[in-house]
């Protein structure tokens, strides 16, 4: 049997040298006239299998196959890296830090200076440095996600290594601004995942800088990205956003409204913004979502309240976890004894 072994083993390195071989003379041989490739003398009609078919894998046909890729490559990846659960962050990409929006404040009033009143190159100068100024009173929430995230990280290690209790990460939507800010504290924990889950845009070239090379995934379909936010994420904490924050905001809490996901702690963070955009009490009030719902999530400017909300609630899920599960292993044990005394 040995032997037999080390015979197909000899056979398959032989026949992957072969393929190696005929792969570098295939990839230097041209096209002649007719189409053709000439590789040791002879004529051949060149071929492309249909998995390395570039026109065919992003043609409308093979749409499904490009989904399954998404799903299945996040799959593999989180599971390779031991991510089971997240703690993730909703949040604005136009936030920056303090620093860097004084510096482009300044380039951009620079800039709008220097254009003629009336051009299209003032006009965008104009709604450019209009932009900065508005959304300045987030810059000072940067050091702030940043902390938190910092904190939540180091519980989330902490807690796996001295209980053995699930390690939970820090997770984004993979952009700049509050995002960014987010992984950037994370990813000052030693032996803390910093994840980042992106959409493919045209003006980023990846993900921001402070998120895990291991674990920075990029998306071309939002709802493989929105599945995967949701699969993994134990806890939420949303500040200031637009259309996408809301969006994936509204999506958790429906989620979560229709029994498609666990309650889980969930973090508005800023009083000022959150109170102002959306009325929960008028959608309590006009009967659209019940006054439970109302009380699914907390609003806070407050990093330890945050904090708190969400380890407390997380540990105590767990411990229930465990707890019931003991009981129900001690009773299945107490079931058997008393089958074999019978």
């Amino acid at each position: 049997m040995l032997h037999q072994q080390s015979q197909y083993t000899a056979f398959q390195r032989r026949m992957t040298a072969m393929k190696e071989d005929l792969d570098r003379k295939k990839a230097a041989a041209s096209k002649n006239e007719k189409g053709k490739i000439v590789v040791d003398d002879e004529e051949y009609t060149p071929t492309v299998k249909a998995y390395k078919n570039t026109d065919f894998l992003m043609g409308s046909e093979a749409r499904p196959l490009r989904i399954m890729c998404e799903y299945m490559e996040t799959k593999r990846r989180l599971a390779k890296h031991n991510v089971e659960a997240t703690i993730l962050f909703f949040a604005s990409a136009r936030a920056r830090h303090p620093d860097d929006h004084a510096r482009q404040l300044k380039s951009a009033q620079e800039k709008l200076k220097a254009c003629t009143e009336g051009t299209s190159e003032f006009a965008s100068a104009k709604a450019k440095v209009l932009r900065l100024e508005r959304t300045k009173w987030m810059c000072g929430m940067y050091e702030q996600t940043r902390t938190l995230a910092r904190k939540l990280a180091q519980w989330g290690v902490d807690r796996h290594k001295k209980e053995g209790l699930k390690k939970v990460s820090v997770a984004s939507g993979g952009g700049p601004g509050l995002m960014e800010a987010a992984n950037r504290g994370a990813s000052e924990v030693k032996g803390a995942a910093s994840v980042g889950m992106g959409i493919s845009l045209p003006f980023e070239a990846g993900l921001n800088p402070y998120v895990s090379n291991d674990l920075a995934f990029e998306y071309h379909y939002f709802f493989t990205r929105k599945y995967w936010m949701a699969n993994t994420c134990h806890a939420l904490v949303a500040s200031p956003g637009g259309f996408g924050t809301c969006d994936e905001l509204f999506e958790l809490l429906t989620l979560i409204q229709t029994g498609k996901h666990p309650d889980i702690p969930i973090v508005l963070f800023s009083k000022k913004f959150w109170s102002k955009v959306i009325n929960w009490d008028a959608l309590v009030e006009f009967g659209t979502i019940s006054p439970d719902d109302a009380k699914k999530f907390i609003i806070t400017d407050s990093i330890d309240e945050a904090y708190d909300h969400i380890t407390k609630y997380l540990d105590r899920m767990e411990h229930d976890v465990i707890e019931k599960n003991s009981k129900a292993k001690e009773e299945a044990e107490k079931e058997r004894g008393d089958y074999t005394q019978a």
